[in-house]
């Protein structure tokens, strides 16, 4: 009977703390809340969507959370601020309905209250654990400390996976995991002591990736979904910068190939159609494995032609028993009877999409104001701009998961600036839902006081455990696996 007698007076004092919404006055409109999360589709376990008002103006924020299929949340402060375990009780509770958000606030003594306005909790789940991305300044002249992280989509916790400083002086990024297992997991860290590091199954081998018959290192790098493979492109990247505010950098090659290797023998397998005097990049396996589709364009003079360069989306066939590539190379997307850029395509998992970007020329459209998604549908071949996700700044770096009903990217819809992630649903026909900003605790004060970009986000189904200290001292020795040609 102890119990009650404690239980009760703290529960009476938790209530005062709450103010009466006495008499509002009631608005026309919605509320005007950063992030914009108005009538957007959200999976029941995403970490709670806590949101500020545009403006500072107001002395207090009452916020009531009501779902279609039962369930209440209310909370008060200077932001919506919801508790974690409350919060997935509720969305859990309302998976395929609504909740719906009434926004009242405090201002000069009076109550104003806002239209209510609904967030769609999706019958889709997402189980992954979280996303991998690198964060890093968006200038040009330091890298400052960058970093590879990973979130926790299900709270606000960020982990560090590999830092700059556990490699000062190197360069990290094209992370991925084979289809998001963390288990299959590499990044290339470029500079002086640069390499490939792959991870399986919690071992961690370094790899010297250039040979005499080949140009380069690995660049942009996919799993085979065996794992039994890795597709990558070689580059020569370069970077050129503008005089004016329109356009400030275009980063380009001046050549690239594609190739293949087995991460049984760590041999390359080359293929004379994906070696050719064009440009060949962004190699991808399709979800069966059977094909690689990658794109290629023809060369220019660069810098002096850098708006020429338009690259075509192509596939080839592969095998996965001989490891040996088909002898005709089919073209999906013609960039020079199109008059555009095709790239970075990303087949979903479940073998249905592909989603790629769309510029009007170039090869890196996360410095192409005018970089839009489009989704291939693989069944038929027809294609489309994802309208209802693009923005008119840069939509770029897209990665699905795993079960290929979410798809993250990273925009520059905010400021024109920083590149922020967006999440989104697409439903068996493949239409997409409304995108939204990644989720953080007190998100105006976070956004605002973040100096990072985000960029090359991916899925992984459990938590990447990366020892970096053991990174660090691997990557700044000299001992690296060098790889051969087959």
């Amino acid at each position: 009977m102890k119990k009650p007698l404690l239980y009760l007076p703290l529960l009476f004092l938790l209530s005062s703390c709450i103010r009466k919404v006495e008499n509002p006055t009631l608005l026309p409109q919605f509320p005007p809340i950063f992030p914009d999360y108005l009538g957007v589709t959200i999976p029941a376990s995403i970490a709670p969507m806590d949101f500020n008002l545009t403006t500072d103006d107001v002395e207090l924020m009452d916020v009531v959370v009501a779902g279609s299929k039962g369930g209440e949340l209310h909370v008060q402060g200077d932001f919506a601020d919801f508790d974690v375990d409350d919060w997935h009780q509720l969305t859990e509770q309302n998976r395929g309905g609504d909740i719906l958000f009434t926004v009242s606030v405090l201002k000069n003594g009076q109550w104003s209250q806002y239209q209510p306005f609904p967030m769609h909790v999706s019958p889709y789940p997402l189980d992954d654990f979280g996303l991998t991305y690198r964060r890093i300044a968006p200038g040009y002249e330091v890298g400052g400390n960058i970093g590879i992280y990973q979130r926790d989509l299900h709270c606000f916790s960020e982990f560090a996976i590999l830092q700059e400083s556990a490699v000062p002086g190197q360069c990290m990024n094209c992370h991925t995991a084979n289809r998001g297992s963390a288990d299959q997991f590499l990044l290339h860290v470029r500079g002086p002591k640069g390499g490939t590091l792959i991870q399986q199954d919690g071992h961690q081998t370094w790899l010297n990736t250039k040979t005499d018959s080949t140009k380069a290192n690995f660049g942009y790098s996919y799993w085979h979904p065996s794992g039994h493979y890795l597709a990558s492109s070689i580059n020569s990247i370069h970077q050129s910068f503008f005089v004016g505010k329109d356009r400030r950098i275009e980063v380009y090659d001046t050549w690239s190939d594609v190739l293949v290797m087995d991460t049984r023998t760590n041999e390359l397998i080359l293929c004379p159609l994906l070696q050719t005097s064009d440009w060949e990049t962004y190699s991808v396996f399709s979800a069966d494995g059977k094909t690689l589709y990658y794109c290629t364009s023809q060369p220019c003079r660069l810098p002096a032609e850098y708006d020429k360069p338009r690259y075509s989306l192509c596939r080839i066939d592969f095998d996965e028993a001989t490891g040996t590539f088909g002898t005709t190379v089919d073209t999906l997307l013609n960039a020079t009877a199109l008059g555009k850029s095709f790239t970075y395509p990303r087949p979903s998992y479940d073998g249905r999409w592909l989603l790629y970007s769309v510029t009007d020329f170039g090869n890196f459209p996360v410095n192409h104001a005018e970089a839009d998604l489009w989704l291939m549908d693989l069944r038929t071949g027809s294609t489309r701009p994802l309208s209802e996700v693009n923005s008119p700044d840069v939509d770029s770096f897209h990665n699905w998961s795993t079960n290929s009903h979410w798809f993250v990217f990273s925009s520059r819809r905010g400021d024109g600036i920083y590149s922020q992630l967006f999440l989104s649903s697409l439903d068996d026909q493949g239409r997409a839902t409304k995108p939204f900003l990644l989720p953080q605790r007190n998100p105006k004060k976070f956004y605002h006081a973040l100096l990072d970009s985000y960029n090359c986000p991916d899925f992984t189904k459990e938590k990447v455990g990366l020892d970096a200290r053991e990174a660090g001292r691997n990557c700044l020795s000299d001992q690296r696996i060098q790889v051969t040609i087959r």
